[in-house]
């Protein structure tokens, strides 16, 4: 404080030196340049992520060859086509097996390259999925599943899928979860972001001396002035957009960040608040890649202790497929209808789990069953894609991931607006200011 001021003022000098900053701007500031950052990444989220919602359907139509059976009759035994192509080639084993297709729809066998007992790495198949017509046990193709390069039309919606979540991003020191990393962080900044932004869309206080009521203020905000300027429209979808579906931006958003960090994040800050039933693959730590677990008990005796499970609890659904996981030596086996494991509405179908050595119980997966947290563990991923509500979820789903590319289109022109406009007024200023101003 200056010496020189009066004495009844030294009080309010010193309240007002010490009053916060406004919000607004450290807010805006927030919303713009993390906005500039996010920008490039939501977009290919978005895109990819619009599309994805309808991955079975456009594999249908871009892959007939793979997806349809073209022999009519019986259909085989899954397990004996599994050990056919085990038979065909040495170098994997077989994942997963499919056990209640859709009508004249192929089996999608999925496949995992065994350890080469003579370099102790594993075999470089190329493929990692093998359809099977049911009914004559015909090889129909092979596929490598999420494959970076050369995008085909065989691999082109996993190409998109895996796009979507990680970028694919290359393996770097034996580590190979950069971009899953990498889009979770966007993912945690999004999230925070959706807050900031509703916020900026607020009426500010200076608009509550107008008189009018809260909602007359706000409401400019949810609307699109379609006989305004290119740059006003431009605005005007980029906030009302954000509005309309600001509880799905969320939504999508925090999921993203729960599936991309699910184990470095997610679940253990879950399970400090909340009781959770941890499965058997929280519960245990995966094998070095190149030393998978095999596995002493067949699909053929997990399958029918679980067929035996599901008979004492009562379960009329058939088994829908099995899976076997090496890198943690846990067998699951799902029930449900033909089409049932995409197509239906909820949180997922059930699963048993037995473990690869002894056969025994190793948890269970049970739909809307457990404590609170793990329901809300549940309803992640069936969240995040729209599946929770069947297809309606998807059509939203799909819709709101092109307003996700929207979104950042328009805030990086608003950006863009905005820079060129506070150049020009800094230039005139300089060019207006007189010599001596520069001293």
């Amino acid at each position: 404080m200056d010496a020189r001021t009066p004495p009844a003022l030294a009080g309010k000098t010193e309240r007002r030196s010490f009053r916060r900053p406004p919000l607004r701007p450290i807010v805006g500031f927030w919303h713009r340049w993390i906005g500039l950052v996010m920008a490039g990444f939501l977009f290919i989220s978005g895109v990819t992520g619009a599309v994805i919602s309808w991955d079975h359907e456009l594999d249908d139509v871009l892959n007939p060859h793979l997806m349809h059976a073209r022999a009519e009759g019986p259909a085989k035994v899954p397990l004996e086509l599994a050990e056919m192509i085990e038979a065909r080639d040495p170098r994997v084993q077989v994942t997963f097996v499919p056990l209640a297709p859709e009508p004249g729809e192929a089996y999608a066998f999925g496949v995992s390259p065994k350890q080469n007992p003579a370099t102790g790495k594993l075999f470089s198949p190329g493929y990692n999925q093998v359809f099977i017509d049911p009914a004559t046990g015909e090889e129909l193709g092979r596929r490598e599943w999420g494959a970076a390069w050369p995008v085909t039309r065989e691999n082109f919606v996993s190409f998109l899928y895996v796009l979507h979540y990680s970028l694919h991003l290359p393996a770097l020191w034996g580590v190979d979860r950069w971009g899953v990393w990498l889009m979770g962080v966007i993912a945690v900044l999004w999230t925070i972001d959706c807050f900031a932004g509703a916020y900026l869309t607020l009426p500010s206080r200076a608009s509550a001396k107008s008189g009018k009521s809260f909602w007359s203020r706000w409401k400019p905000a949810w609307q699109i002035k379609t006989k305004a300027s290119a740059y006003r429209i431009n605005f005007d979808v980029h906030r009302a957009f954000s509005l309309w579906l600001w509880g799905v931006l969320f939504t999508v958003a925090f999921t993203a960040f729960s599936l991309n960090l699910y184990t470095e994040v997610f679940y253990p800050a879950l399970s400090k608040v909340s009781k959770t039933t941890p499965g058997p693959f929280e519960l245990r730590t995966p094998a070095p890649l190149d030393q998978p677990i095999i596995a002493k008990k067949t699909y053929a005796e997990v399958i029918e202790t679980a067929k035996a499970e599901a008979r004492r609890r009562g379960w009329t659904d058939p088994v829908g497929g099995a899976f076997y996981a090496p890198g943690y030596g846990i067998y699951g086996v799902t029930f449900h209808q033909p089409g049932g494991d995409h197509g239906a509405a909820g949180v997922g179908t059930p699963y048993l789990y037995y473990d690869g050595a002894t056969g025994l119980p190793a948890g269970e997966r049970l739909p809307w069953v457990g404590t609170a947290a793990d329901i809300f563990v549940q309803a992640q991923f069936p969240l995040h894609s729209g599946r929770i509500l069947g297809l309606p979820g998807r059509i939203l789903i799909s819709l709101t991931g092109i307003v996700v590319a929207a979104l950042s289109v328009t805030g990086v022109v608003i950006w863009w607006k905005k820079r060129k406009a506070r150049v020009a007024r800094t230039g005139r200023g300089t060019i207006a200011r007189p010599p001596s101003a520069h001293r």
